[in-house]
């Protein structure tokens, strides 16, 4: 009798778990395939003529997959070729100073106890609460009084603006670095500065690949301030570009999905060149508990 209901509840326990595990799988699934659907609709899209795309939906295939008409008419219409040159321009700069200036600031506000330090700390994160687009106006105003608006420099400058996640992450990532080195260097004779640069700054390499991609994707996929700050045609970034097919009278999707895949490419190919370094620097990286 007892080993019977042993059975019935071993038996049971593994039909649930076996249960369990297919709603597991079917929800991956499903989530998987919601998340490559608009994908796959884009890249449908983009290879078909006006013609096709006004006649069929958006699921259905392309009657030649070597159509490439959108691809170069959204490249040129768009001024995509100057739109990468800024783009890359302003994530270059952004990620250096964004990197230096967050990890000078991480490394004083964990290596120096000084009246204020806590405050300091509490108030980015206050400053992390508050929407970004709600102070749009205060920013917009500072930025046009300055002559920021409609250049360059005044986007890097905007967007180069501490950035409170990666300021943790480099504050955690001190933490797990003895403060030993510090003290060694600075008797042998070495400066503050030296100990940053010459000893602290190399061993933040996983913090720095990991702020890298944070702030990286955010600046590159950055719209409403670039739309916002750089107003001129020949000030466009990749986000802003594909803007030029929209308008009142209608949105040109199959030059738009083209532009779409463009932009796509380079970002597709640095994780696929790139993502033995990316996944090891977002795992040591990792703000920890």
């Amino acid at each position: 009798m007892n080993t019977t209901v042993v059975s019935g509840r071993t038996a049971g326990m593994m039909l649930r778990k076996v249960i369990w595990t297919i709603f597991k799988y079917l929800m991956l699934c499903l989530a998987s395939f919601i998340a490559v659907l608009p994908v796959v609709s884009c890249v449908i899209t983009a290879f078909k003529t006006p013609e096709e795309y006004a006649q069929t939906n958006v699921m259905e295939l392309p009657q030649s997959w070597l159509y490439f008409d959108n691809f170069t008419g959204a490249w040129t219409q768009a001024n995509m070729g100057r739109a990468f040159i800024n783009s890359i321009i302003v994530l270059v700069c952004v990620l250096a100073g964004s990197i230096l200036i967050g990890s000078m600031l991480a490394y004083v506000l964990n290596r120096f106890k000084f009246p204020g330090n806590g405050l300091i700390r509490n108030l980015f994160l206050f400053a992390s609460l508050l929407p970004g687009i709600a102070m749009q106006v205060s920013v917009y105003y500072i930025m046009y009084h300055i002559g920021f608006i409609n250049h360059l420099y005044g986007y890097i400058i905007l967007m180069m603006g501490t950035d409170i996640i990666s300021v943790t992450i480099f504050i955690q990532f001190f933490e797990n670095i003895s403060p030993s080195l510090d003290e060694s260097a600075i008797m042998d004779g070495c400066t503050y500065f030296g100990v940053f640069f010459k000893i602290l700054f190399p061993l933040l390499k996983p913090a720095i690949v990991t702020v890298m991609i944070l702030k990286g994707v955010g600046t590159y996929n950055e719209y409403y301030m670039a739309h916002l700050y750089l107003q001129s045609n020949d000030m466009g970034v990749v986000s802003t570009s594909l803007y030029t097919f929209t308008g009142p009278l209608g949105n040109q999707y199959n030059f738009i999905c083209a532009g779409v895949i463009i932009t796509l490419l380079p970002a597709l190919i640095i994780f696929i060149l790139c993502q033995k370094q990316i996944y090891g620097g977002l795992a040591a990286g990792a703000v920890k508990g």
